[in-house]
């Protein structure tokens, strides 16, 4: 139950199987709360543009018509003055228009003038008159058509100015549009605007677009018309005279004839980066109805607001994504380190096993080696020497096995601890030769002790104990699971049959305990020239006996 726990609380959890998916999260969300109030921001700031707008276009419409009112007022006041006299002179009206406008300021307009209604057989007697009053050049233009009964040529026009002059003569009822604001002022008997004109002022080419206001003027007893008193205005001239640009700000302003066609384009104030931003007014202009269009300036993509909005939450987002971050690469490592514990708690207890495990084999090693050393020995001396070499032998083999860390160890160095007194020196006594061999560390332990009786019987009877006898000892691989290692004597005295005949310690030693731990069966013969000896190791995979793997040896 504690392990099924154990493997629970150590199974990883999906912010650590994923640590970038958590800290991605947090930024994308954090941005998106931050794009959701920019998104905010930019939508007040345009429905404040839009409320600022209307406002801007509002005032334009009502300046606009505050201009047009005061210049109807205008002409109201000299229509009253040629319908109370029978002949008003060029002089009269100069001097009543200069009373009316005292400083010459004519707000927005070219002025104001007369056109008189003239019955075609009459055009000769009025040309005569006013060529003989100064306008020397005075001619009804154009020619009136054969079934065109009168004209209404312009009379007067003040202030009187070269560019004004160039007016004189013009019979506005010849052209259709201005014939029809006046028609329409006439029955109306009110202040009419005309629509988009190019003024005679201008001269006989195109010129900028204009407009006139005409005021009807009728005979005090017979009603019958005498003419129009009327104002011509520059439409570009009147648009800045009626709007306040300080006021407004930087915007654009469209005004446009009844409705929104660039044929029909009376003035404009120009934007040098439009945006598209419109608002939109109707205007009642003296009887004509105009369309006023205000759009704003082009801005940047986004408001100063939503700049800082954005860039405080991009900072906000990504010190989240640092910090979520950390704190995942945090508890990765920790449940690394857990891991870790664990694992080495694992192997504390296996090796407490094994340890457990390899006293055991070693007791049980020095136990069969005291049985077998006390039934052999002769003498308590004999007892403790023999008992002391065996003992010291299992010693050598111990330290190697914790140099290598109870690894594998090469047969190779087995050999030369247990054989060193004898392969050293000026004239070595001991050959070895073999390929690489490593073996599992009870199997080495076993080598050790079997190769100690090998020297011991050599040095005390064989090849050891005289200076022509030679230890020749081989190895090699048999197969992929087992070495065999080859000792042979040379040398040495020859061997008496009878003692060949008698079973000693080490033979019961070599041929009991070691055979039984290495699970293969020693041959041992006591041959004339020498001993010889075959045992059969088994090369063991580090797997088989490795403590990490969790297998004992």
């Amino acid at each position: 139950m504690e392990k099924l726990l154990s493997q629970k609380n150590l199974s990883p959890r999906w912010y650590e199987r994923f640590p970038r998916a958590l800290p991605i999260g947090i930024f994308v969300l954090t941005m998106a709360v931050t794009a959701l109030s920019v998104f905010a921001i930019e939508r007040a700031e345009t429905q404040r543009e839009v409320a600022q707008l209307a406002q801007t276009a509002q005032a334009v419409a009502s300046g606009l018509e505050r201009r047009s009112n005061a210049n109807a007022a205008y002409l109201r006041s000299s229509a009253a003055l040629f319908a109370t006299q029978q002949m008003v002179a060029a002089p009269v009206f100069r001097t009543f228009i200069h009373q009316l406008q005292l400083d010459g300021n004519y707000v927005g307009s070219d002025g104001i003038g007369w056109a008189m209604k003239v019955n075609r057989d009459d055009i000769p007697m009025v040309e005569d008159v006013m060529r003989r009053g100064g306008v020397t050049d005075f001619t009804v233009t154009p020619a009136l058509a054969q079934d065109t009964p009168f004209a209404t040529p312009i009379m007067y026009l003040e202030p009187e100015t070269p560019r004004n002059r160039r007016a004189l003569g013009y019979d506005m009822y010849s052209e259709a549009v201005r014939r029809a604001a006046m028609n329409k002022a006439a029955e109306l008997n009110r202040p009419v605007a005309s629509g988009r004109v190019v003024l005679r002022q201008e001269g006989a080419g195109k010129g900028p677009p204009g407009f006139l206001i005409y005021m009807p003027v009728y005979a005090p007893t017979t009603r019958a018309l005498r003419g129009f008193v009327y104002s011509p205005f520059n439409g570009q001239q009147f648009l800045q005279s009626a709007i306040n640009t300080d006021r407004i700000g930087p915007v654009g302003i469209r005004v446009y004839d009844e409705r929104v066609d660039q044929g029909r384009l009376l003035a404009e104030l120009k934007l040098e980066d439009r945006s598209g931003r419109l608002v939109q007014r109707t205007v009642d202009l003296a009887g004509r109805r105009w369309v006023v269009q205000v759009e704003a300036p082009a801005s940047d993509i986004l408001s100063m607001m939503s700049v800082m909005t954005l860039l405080f939450g991009l900072l906000v987002a990504t010190l989240l994504l640092v910090l979520a971050r950390l704190l995942t690469q945090q508890a990765v490592e920790d449940r690394i380190a857990l891991a870790w514990f664990e694992q080495q708690s694992s192997i504390r207890n296996s090796l407490t096993r094994e340890l457990n495990h390899r006293v055991k084999n070693t007791l049980a090693n020095v136990l069969s080696i005291i049985a077998l050393t006390r039934r052999r020995a002769t003498g308590l001396d004999d007892f403790a020497a023999s008992l002391e070499g065996r003992i010291r032998a299992l010693s050598a083999t111990h330290d190697l096995l914790t140099q290598s860390e109870w690894g594998t160890t090469p047969i190779r160095l087995v050999l030369e601890a247990e054989l060193a007194p004898y392969a050293h020196g000026a004239d070595p006594h001991v050959e070895m030769e073999g390929p690489d061999v490593e073996l599992a560390p009870n199997d080495a332990l076993s080598l050790g002790l079997a190769v100690h009786e090998l020297a011991t019987n050599a040095a005390k009877y064989g090849a050891l104990s005289v200076p022509d006898g030679r230890v020749l000892v081989r190895w090699e691989r048999v197969g992929e699971d087992r070495a065999r290692i080859r000792w042979r004597e040379t040398g040495g005295p020859t061997l008496d049959p009878q003692a060949r005949r008698k079973r000693g310690f080490g033979t019961d030693l070599i041929e009991k305990i070691v055979a039984h731990e290495l699970r293969n069966p020693v041959d041992l013969r006591f041959d004339p020239d020498g001993v010889q000896c075959t045992l059969v190791i088994p090369v063991r995979r580090r797997g088989d006996f490795a403590i990490r793997e969790g297998r004992k040896g």
